[in-house]
């Protein structure tokens, strides 16, 4: 059923049950626990469901701010009003070069991994040129759907030379554990954020509709000798996920 359908006024208004805008906010609030309106996605405009409601903007409003004060409503300056989500938020800061594992563990959180790809490959060309590769040389690959608390919060895609990685299938959990026992864990990095929709494959994996707000990072990481460690490219969930980065004053 579309949301048009669901909130039109012959299913649900009715002129016995009360304030019209306490029987909006409780049709709204049916559509989120029927999955109607679904977790993270955004609610149409106040203008557009005073029209399909036959209702003025103002009862509109009040019912919607009511169920933001409830939390089942979260409204955003700017963007407009979206169904809470359940989603765990996180608060990453730039500044620290981290693992997931370690971020989660951090925050109390049970991190886990499900697998996409593990093992030893021929270079993409892209790879080549992020990892410094020679045209002959093997590159390490692991992917997986990073969990938190069983909640899908990223996609990881990392690529490794096998001078670092010879065997992939080591890591198990924390790929930066590992290349510390190996006495090879990097100790910077640089960093490329993009916003980004989110594909109908990636969109699945991580249980979003597609056409989500998500976040691209690219990051390469380097030993303290300037040898690169590692190329990961990642996917992350724009509902979960605020990056925060500390400014300081540049020194003239």
């Amino acid at each position: 059923m579309s949301i048009a359908e669901f909130l039109a006024p012959s299913n649900w208004l009715r002129p016995d049950g009360g304030p019209r805008y306490v029987q909006l906010r409780q049709r709204l609030s049916d559509g989120v626990d029927q999955g109607v309106l679904k977790a993270g996605n955004s609610l149409p405009p106040e203008r557009e469901i005073a029209s399909i409601t036959e209702l003025s903007r103002v009862t509109v409003r009040k019912a919607i701010h009511e169920l933001a004060e409830e939390g089942i409503i979260v409204q955003k300056q700017g963007s407009g009003s979206f169904v809470a989500s359940d989603t765990p938020q996180i608060e990453q800061s730039l500044s620290r070069l981290t693992s997931f594992s370690e971020d989660m563990s951090r925050r109390g959180m049970a991190s886990a991994s499900i697998w996409l790809e593990r093992g030893v490959f021929m270079p993409s060309p892209d790879e080549v040129l992020a990892l410094a590769l020679s045209p002959d040389a093997s590159v390490s690959r692991i992917a997986r759907l990073r969990t938190a608390d069983n909640k899908p919060m990223a996609i990881e895609r990392a690529s490794l030379s096998t001078d670092i990685l010879p065997n992939p299938v080591l890591v198990k959990t924390s790929l930066y554990e590992v290349l510390a026992e190996m006495g090879l864990r990097p100790v910077r990095a640089l960093q490329k954020i993009s916003a980004i929709n989110l594909e109908a494959e990636n969109a699945t994996l991580l249980e979003v509709e597609p056409g989500m707000a998500g976040l691209r990072i690219e990051r390469t990481s380097y030993l303290s000798d300037g040898r690169i460690v590692e190329f990961t490219q990642s996917i992350y969930r724009g509902d979960a996920y605020n990056f925060v980065a500390e400014l300081r004053l540049a020194k003239e």
